[in-house]
């Protein structure tokens, strides 16, 4: 009988997949690394089974003990299928902007949610990560991974994913496109391949428009689990076997996301849109003999609410007008403007009625948004007060190309509605 033991030993051993559709014009040979083929769905099971292992061999975590870790998701999953073998509980800290199909895969597998605030710094005690930290401090017998500075995230993709490349292509791989969050992969997938072509094979990564490897300010993007929002550079990550960058605006992420679904027949994330959208930049001059790997992290299972949906796009500002559309009777404006450590008087001074809480100067995104304050809720109020004491939840969002026909009903039970392109704030829609 041929029979696995669990689901476990099924991690690895993706295979390489030719691209074909989205590769038109382009000379040389295009493979796409398709990592949903992991038991968990993504191309983290990988580092959950060698961080688990690590952590055990050095005593750090003990039988019934609890992992805690801040995960955009794919990480959680890989976490919780390992631990279930093996009886620990699994806590996982995800940032808000993290899709609900996620939430609720991490909750299948057995696990504890807890969602943070995305739109703060990393030092914030709110932010995923200072959350974690202190649940694991918190909880007898939990342990932190900590993927963005556990060596052994790197190592699991240097001892299996860059030796199965080499392998698959017969050593005739030229170039690696890959996309970039904690850095363990593009670090421990390029430190294999660099030493194993004498460093021949070119890596590059890539990551959302606006993220900091790219030198973008950090400002935030709506692509799930790469790139980074500030200036905090995870320890996993190793910039010496990166041979460049290609940032990658978020339209075009979700646009090659859904042409891959309906082209290639890949239901792939948007981190996978992102990195096949700049592995074809890479290509587009390369010769005919070239090889250009792109790992794609994970499955669009996870995704089917957004990326998939042509309402969230629309709603976001990705998708094209169809008729009479709300950009035909908004236009750009300086958005009012309260800071976070405004008070009552200093919002009471601008002389507006709606007023946006953000830290940023416009233009500004979507995810930097904090809420929303009404002067008609604060004129009684003490002029020292905080504004955020007062601070309501973020306006009701339109697209640029939703229809007039949609602003209207959408106005019909909101006084006002954020007007978004490409997640950019245009304009704040009011009845007046």
């Amino acid at each position: 009988m041929k029979y696995y033991n669990n689901v476990v030993e099924l991690i690895g051993n993706t295979p390489l997949v030719k691209l074909n559709k989205v590769t038109e014009g382009i000379s040389c040979t295009v493979l796409a690394k398709v990592e949903y083929f992991n038991p968990g769905g993504s191309i983290k099971d990988r580092i959950a089974e060698k961080l688990i292992d690590a952590a055990e061999a050095s005593g750090h975590l003990k039988p019934g003990g609890t992992i805690v870790e801040p995960t955009s998701g794919n990480t959680g999953v890989g976490l919780a299928l390992v631990a279930q073998t093996r009886g620990y509980k699994c806590i996982f800290v995800l940032p808000d902007k993290v899709a609900q199909d996620k939430i609720d895969t991490l909750k299948a597998y057995g696990a504890e949610v807890v969602v943070c605030p995305s739109a703060v710094a990393h030092e914030d005690p709110r932010s995923y990560y200072s959350v974690s930290d202190r649940l694991a401090k918190e909880i007898p017998g939990a342990f932190k991974p900590d993927q963005y500075s556990n060596q052994n995230g790197p190592a699991s993709h240097y001892a299996a994913t860059g030796p199965e490349i080499w392998k698959d292509t017969e050593g005739q791989v030229t170039h690696v496109v890959i996309g970039v969050g904690t850095g363990g992969t593009v670090s421990g997938t390029g430190k294999f391949l660099k030493e194993v072509s004498g460093g021949q094979v070119q890596i590059i990564g890539c990551d959302p428009a606006g993220s900091v490897y790219s030198n973008g300010s950090g400002r935030p993007y709506l692509v799930e689990g790469v790139g980074r929002g500030d200036d905090f550079l995870p320890q996993a990550f190793d910039s010496s076997v990166v041979d460049g960058f290609v940032p990658v605006p978020d339209l075009e992420s979700f646009m090659m996301t859904r042409r891959l679904a309906k082209e290639e027949g890949l239901l792939v994330g948007p981190s996978c849109g992102m990195a096949v959208a700049a592995a074809l930049e890479v290509a587009k001059d390369l010769p005919k003999e070239a090889v250009v790997v792109v790992i794609l992290p994970d499955g669009g299972r996870g995704y089917l609410a957004k990326v998939f949906n042509d309402t969230w796009m629309r709603t976001y500002g990705f998708m094209p007008r169809l008729s009479d559309a709300v950009e035909d009777i908004v236009k750009t404006t300086e958005l009012a403007q309260v800071k976070p450590d405004f008070t009552v008087a200093d919002a009471l001074a601008l002389n507006e009625e709606f007023m946006l809480v953000f830290a940023n100067q416009s233009p500004v995104r979507v995810g930097e948004i904090l809420g929303l304050v009404r002067a008609s809720n604060i004129r009684e109020a003490n002029p020292t007060d905080s504004v955020l004491d007062y601070m309501e939840a973020k306006p009701t969002l339109l697209g640029y190309t939703d229809t007039i026909e949609t602003a209207n009903k959408v106005m019909a039970t909101n006084d006002c509605a954020l007007v978004l392109r490409e997640g950019e704030v245009l304009a704040l829609l009011t009845k007046e």
